[in-house]
């Protein structure tokens, strides 16, 4: 039972992260960054030390590094009553706007040709290249990280399904071991993380894997249309290494192709959810909301950050062992590399396939490249810029 010291924990925890949620645009990369103003400089709830290991901890996990790191914080603070606190804090605001918008993308049915529609489409080619360029210079700096990126990306445009993405991580994930030079940890970058108790984590960690293998199983002998969505983003919650762009080709890959959401709906969503504070994985609601409405947009929602929670809490007492392994770090390097290959191919199709069809598509996505990269403006604003361009477009 949950302790009234860990309640008034957790009223204080999900206080602060919904003025996070409010406020925090830009991507997972700034969210950090709000995170440590807030909790280390400004609380003090935890020291510089103990948060950069929360970050690696969840960076070496599938999954929203910026949500998992709320997680932990959260659980650091007030308990499992916390994690939940925090999430809740950090996402609704977003998924909540998001779900929204999916009941008026829903409304207005054909309009989705419309010249709005497709200008939040063209600020997704623009966000998607600025996170591939941001990624490759981080996760790719070298020919043999490259090689593997190019491999990864060839691997998901030949494979063109669910299973072509999960082919070029694991390609990476061997590639990595095989290939990159094994780095030990120095001592000095080793602290210690939270412990939630060894005997949780495993519990966790064997409800994360029998959720993974036994859902698909459950789905495929079940007529239930919401066990298979449930399978669905629970998998893809599962599977995504390296932040909240790359749940594009996934949940593509996922939804288009059974008909369930349109490409074209699919596109002004991820455009939209650019629009909003909060984590990219909230673009599962805006996906609920238009397959069923808002009890599907919640299933949505809880399915896709189910395996943050089980791994996060499955993984923190294992975790300072786990990341002195040289083999372990080399295979992480390996998939992070392979995850750039990954967002090229989404990149080419759909995003540019689908947002780029005329010469002023391609003029209007040149300029809000420039404007995120060289003049810094706010996504939210450069997706407005292009939705108002877009009906300008389509009026011309």
């Amino acid at each position: 039972m949950t302790s009234p010291a860990h309640e008034r924990g957790a009223g204080e925890v999900f206080a602060a992260f919904l003025k996070l949620g409010l406020t925090s645009f830009g991507g997972p990369v700034a969210h950090l960054g709000y995170f440590r103003n807030e909790f280390v400089d400004r609380r003090k709830w935890l020291e510089e030390k103990r948060f950069a290991d929360l970050v690696a901890l969840c960076q070496f996990l599938p999954g929203p590094a910026s949500s998992q790191v709320g997680i932990a914080i959260g659980l650091a603070r007030a308990g499992y009553a916390g994690a939940v606190a925090a999430w809740m804090g950090f996402t609704l605001p977003s998924a909540l706007a998001l779900v929204l918008f999916g009941y008026g993308v829903s409304s207005f049915g054909g309009a989705l040709g419309s010249g709005w529609l497709h200008g939040l489409k063209v600020a997704a080619v623009a966000v998607v290249a600025l996170a591939i360029l941001g990624m490759a210079r981080t996760l790719t700096p070298d020919r043999e990280r490259a090689s593997v990126a190019a491999l990864a990306a060839v691997t998901a445009l030949t494979i063109n399904s669910v299973w072509g993405q999960i082919g070029a991580i694991v390609v990476g994930a061997v590639a990595g071991m095989a290939v990159l030079k094994r780095e030990p940890v120095p001592a000095d970058h080793l602290g210690s993380t939270p412990s939630t108790g060894r005997a949780i984590a495993m519990l966790a960690l064997a409800a994360f894997a029998i959720l993974l293998v036994g859902l698909p199983v459950v789905s495929a002998v079940s007529d239930n249309a919401d066990m298979r969505l449930f399978d669905t983003f629970f998998r893809t919650g599962s599977l995504v290494f390296g932040g909240g762009h790359v749940v594009l080709p996934l949940l593509q890959a996922q939804v288009v192709p059974p008909g369930w959401v349109d490409n074209d709906a699919f596109l002004a969503g991820y455009g939209a959810a650019q629009a909003v504070p909060g984590p990219l994985f909230t673009f599962s609601a805006y996906l609920g909301a238009v397959i069923g409405g808002w009890k599907t947009a919640a299933l949505c929602l809880v399915a896709i950050f189910l395996p943050s929670f089980l791994l996060v809490i499955g993984v923190m007492p294992f975790w300072d062992e786990l990341r002195r392994r040289a083999a372990a770090r080399a295979a992480l390097r390996g998939i992070n590399a392979a995850v750039v290959g990954l967002l090229l191919a989404a990149f080419y199709n759909p995003v540019w396939t689908s947002g780029i069809l005329s010469r002023g598509d391609f003029g209007l996505a040149v300029v809000a490249f420039v404007l995120l990269l060289l003049w810094r403006t706010p996504p939210w604003l450069v997706v407005m810029v292009c939705a108002v361009c877009g009906e300008l477009l389509a009026a011309l």
